[in-house]
């Protein structure tokens, strides 16, 4: 698994143990784990409530929960069926958040307008948000890359979630981004090196891809949902709504690399959503 979701499940896990600790008055051992009754993990998922934690989170951290339990069970170290009876907090519905195709071009556009640091980093911060949006990259497996990855045209070898492959098509405006960012880089990039590097040539991290983002909401006026997860977004969703038959959600679930179609099938929420934006605000009987 990724290093994000270890890092969350052992802090979910840490969480639900000190939680333990409070409520049966000591650190549970195994034979307390194998007693706990439904009300026991009902109050767990009742003080998170109590805290204000979104759905989303409780239902990764009772995630935690569980898998801890088939791992103890697993063992043969605890067997404890009263998990079976707790029911995982429902989720609303979510629809992902894309941008407009003009808001779009905008940030990519300004991202690549030096300010007051190097050129290469602007060039740099173009490049990175054109990959994401013309190729629907997540931000880790644009980070991810190395320069020995970057075919000179073609398509692109992705690794993703759960380590797995897929190939994505790079777009002439990506690699003219890509290459101008090269042309530019002060640094010798190793081919089993980093592509996009930071100002010291280390591998590029998220948070500074995340901070240009919000530079460039407040200078262009874009909502808060303009991140660089966004622009992934906007890919399948202008893609949907654009493509034609050509972009299908077959072809727009294996150019993302969604385990499940249904995942993919929540853009289509989105250009109908558009779609009755545009009527209410268009129509003369609306």
């Amino acid at each position: 698994m990724a290093a994000h979701t270890l890092a969350a499940y052992r802090r979910d896990l840490g969480q639900f143990l000190d939680f333990l600790a409070d409520h049966i008055g000591g650190i549970p051992a195994l034979a307390e784990l194998g007693a706990l009754k439904p009300a026991d993990f009902r109050s767990y998922l009742a003080m998170r409530r109590g805290r204000d934690y979104a759905a989303a989170s409780t239902a990764r951290a009772f995630s935690a929960v569980r898998t801890f339990f088939r791992f103890l069970a697993r063992r043969d170290l605890v067997v404890n069926p009263a998990l079976a009876a707790v029911r995982t907090p429902k989720l609303p519905r979510s629809v992902p958040k894309a941008l407009a195709i003009e808001e779009t071009r905008a940030a990519i556009a300004a991202a690549g307008v030096p300010g007051a640091g190097p050129a290469w980093i602007a060039a740099r911060d173009a490049a990175v948000l054109t990959l994401l949006y013309g190729a629907g990259l997540r931000i880790a497996e644009a980070l991810g890359l190395d320069r020995g990855d970057v075919p000179a045209s073609g398509s692109l070898i992705v690794r993703g979630k759960g380590n797995k492959e897929r190939l994505v098509p790079i777009l002439p405006a990506i690699a003219a981004a890509i290459e101008r960012y090269l042309a530019l880089c002060p640094f010798a990039l190793d081919p089993d090196g980093p592509l996009f590097v930071g100002a010291r040539g280390r591998r590029l991290k998220a948070g500074i891809v995340q901070a240009r983002m919000r530079t460039l909401r407040a200078a262009l006026g874009l909502p808060d949902t303009a991140t660089p997860h966004a622009l992934r977004h906007s890919f399948a969703t202008h893609l949907l709504a654009l493509g034609g038959e050509a972009a299908d959600l077959r072809t727009i679930q294996e150019l993302l690399g969604h385990a499940s179609l249904s995942t993919t099938q929540r853009y289509t929420e989105v250009d109908s959503e558009r779609l009755l934006a545009v009527y209410a605000k268009a129509h003369p009987k609306a």
